[in-house]
C-alpha cells in the first residue's frame, strides 16, 4: 500500500530544476521592477515638468516687476543726488549680488536625491533580500 501511495506522489524536483526556477523568479521580478522605476521616473518627470511650467510663467512676470522696481531704486537715488550713471552701477551690482546668491541656494536645493526613484530602490532592496534567501 505505501509503494501505491508513493507512486502517485509527485517526485523532488531536481536541484538543476530549482535553480531555474528560482533564476525565472527572478528575471521576472527584475523586469517588474524595471517597469516600476519607469513608472515612477515618468510620474516624476510630469511633476516637474508641469511645475516648471509654473516657474517660467512667474519668473517672467517676475524679472518684468524686478526691472520696474529697479527703474525706480534708481530715481530715488538720482533724486537723492547720486550722479545718475552712479546709481544705475550700484543698483546693478546689489542685484547681480542677490541674484547671485538666489540662484545658488535654488542649484543646492536641486539635489539628485530628490530625482531617485525611491519606492523602486526599497523594492529592489528587498527583492535582492528575497533572492539571497532563495538561493541558500
Amino acid at each position: 500500500m505505501s509503494g501505491e501511495r508513493l507512486s502517485s506522489e509527485r517526485p523532488a524536483p531536481s536541484i538543476p530544476t530549482l535553480v531555474s526556477d528560482a533564476l525565472a523568479q527572478v528575471a521576472d521580478l527584475v523586469r517588474a521592477e524595471v517597469r516600476l522605476a519607469k513608472t515612477e521616473m515618468l510620474e516624476k518627470v510630469n511633476g516637474a515638468v508641469a511645475a516648471g511650467a509654473f516657474v517660467a510663467i512667474g519668473g517672467v512676470l517676475l524679472l518684468a516687476a524686478l526691472f520696474l522696481f529697479l527703474q525706480g531704486v534708481v530715481a530715488v537715488l538720482v533724486t537723492l543726488g547720486v550722479h545718475p550713471t552712479l546709481a544705475i552701477f550700484i543698483v546693478a551690482v546689489v542685484t547681480a549680488i542677490i541674484g547671485y546668491l538666489v540662484m545658488r541656494k535654488g542649484l543646492n536645493a536641486l539635489s539628485a536625491s530628490q530625482i531617485v526613484p525611491d519606492r523602486t530602490v526599497r523594492s529592489l532592496e528587498k527583492d535582492a533580500a528575497v533572492a539571497k534567501e532563495q538561493v541558500r
